[in-house]
């Protein structure tokens, strides 16, 4: 009886087995570095840490929100910064949370919230994995006064 046939399939299940499994640990290693870029972004919200908010944003990175009058608002990033220079390394009483992150290539959506006594903050940031490694290169976000 020829049993070349069933040793074939049985190696050509092996092999697709062990392709999956190191896609599997590449997306897993790709999410841990994402994560790793966005507790710098976390880092910094939570100890007004200027540094730390550039290392995880691209220098052309654009922020986006909705203004009271539901009109688009954006903010440059150094607008953004000078509202952390005169707390700069003081802690924020609050609580940053990674809600999500999605991985696929070299993209990755991930949401935050932060959550404060008078307020909560969803952030929807979009990170691209460029030569110098994962960086935000786009945020949205709302913030809900009292929701805490």
């Amino acid at each position: 009886m020829n049993r070349w046939p069933a040793r074939l399939l049985a190696m050509l299940l092996l092999l697709t087995v062990l392709g999956v499994l190191r896609i599997y640990a590449q997306a897993a290693s790709e999410e841990k570095t994402v994560r790793r870029t966005v507790e710098s972004y976390l880092h910094g919200l939570k100890f007004n840490d200027i540094d730390s908010l550039k290392r995880a944003f691209h220098p052309e990175a654009k922020l986006f929100f909705v203004r009271k009058n539901d009109e688009l608002g954006q903010l440059t990033q150094e607008q953004w910064y000078k509202g952390f220079e005169k707390n700069a390394g003081k802690e924020e009483k609050g609580d940053l949370q990674i809600v999500s992150v999605d991985v696929t290539g070299k993209a990755a959506p991930v949401k935050v919230v932060e959550i404060y006594d008078d307020s909560t903050y969803t952030d929807y940031i979009s990170l691209l994995k460029l030569a110098d490694g994962w960086k935000i290169v786009n945020k949205i976000f709302v913030v809900e006064k009292g929701a805490a």
